[in-house]
């Protein structure tokens, strides 16, 4: 793989082929990092946040990864370490759900699923991000912000409780892991999306989730991504220097 300039600030965002992830890299880039868009399924898409990116001036670098094999995760890890350097920043964005049922009605094979890329992928990407960025093992320090939900807290009854417990997890690591690393030079916290327009309701078989419940949020519609994208910047930035173990919710209020 061809070097290129390496940089001070380089990111690693999972699932940023599209959606959250998508606009957290072009975001991102505007502010001076390096990017590595990890993806799986949509490598089309993945090349147009990477062209959107160089023709903006940043640099940007794609990696098809499934964070949910642990020899795929390292192979991104070492891959980024030889293009742009050692990460300074993770966003654990990558995420599932299946289609909507209730716990009676699911299988081993989907629970196992989602909590394959939702717990374990952000556990070994955290994992590899803090064996570079610590500072007791050589590291500058560094950023980690998982991508939550607040499903967590609501539970997702009749649609997505698997889902949901799987972001109550992530929430976990988010406080445990900022307690153990925050001596060695690394911050951990996480956003908290609620209802925002991206294709994860259709894969969930509810395209039309964001209209049929916009009225229960506070302010009456879905969010962006780009407004969840810069509550990640935030935590990503030395403006949130005294900031760990937090969760900020983006979810209109409800």
């Amino acid at each position: 793989m061809q070097s290129v300039l390496r940089s001070p600030k380089v990111l690693i965002v999972t699932g940023a082929s599209r959606g959250i992830g998508a606009a957290v890299a072009r975001l991102a880039g505007a502010e001076g990092f390096a990017v590595c868009i990890g993806y799986l399924n949509h490598p089309d898409a993945a090349g147009e946040v990477v062209s959107s990116l160089r023709q903006s001036g940043a640099t940007g670098m794609a990696i098809c990864a499934n964070v949910a094999i642990e020899e795929d995760v390292v192979r991104m890890f070492n891959e980024v370490d030889a293009t742009l350097g050692r990460v300074t920043a993770l966003v654990n964005n990558a995420g599932i759900l299946r289609p909507q049922c209730r716990v009676q009605d699911m299988d081993r094979v989907r629970i196992e699923q989602v909590f394959a890329t939702n717990v374990i992928g952000s556990f070994l990407c955290a994992r590899e991000a803090v064996r570079r960025m610590s500072t007791k093992h050589g590291g500058r320090g560094g950023a980690i912000v998982n991508v939550s939900s607040r499903a967590s807290r609501l539970g997702s009854a009749g649609e997505y409780v698997d889902y949901a417990a799987s972001k109550a997890a992530i929430d976990t690591l988010t406080i445990g892991l900022a307690k153990e690393v925050a001596a060695e030079g690394i911050r951990v916290n996480a956003v908290a999306p609620g209802i925002i327009d991206t294709q994860i309701h259709a894969s969930g078989g509810d395209p039309g989730r964001l209209e049929r419940l916009k009225d229960s949020i506070p302010m009456k519609r879905g969010g962006t991504p780009q407004e969840v994208a810069k509550a990640i910047l935030w935590l990503l930035s030395d403006e949130a220097s005294y900031t760990t173990g937090a969760t900020i919710d983006v979810s209109g209020g409800r």
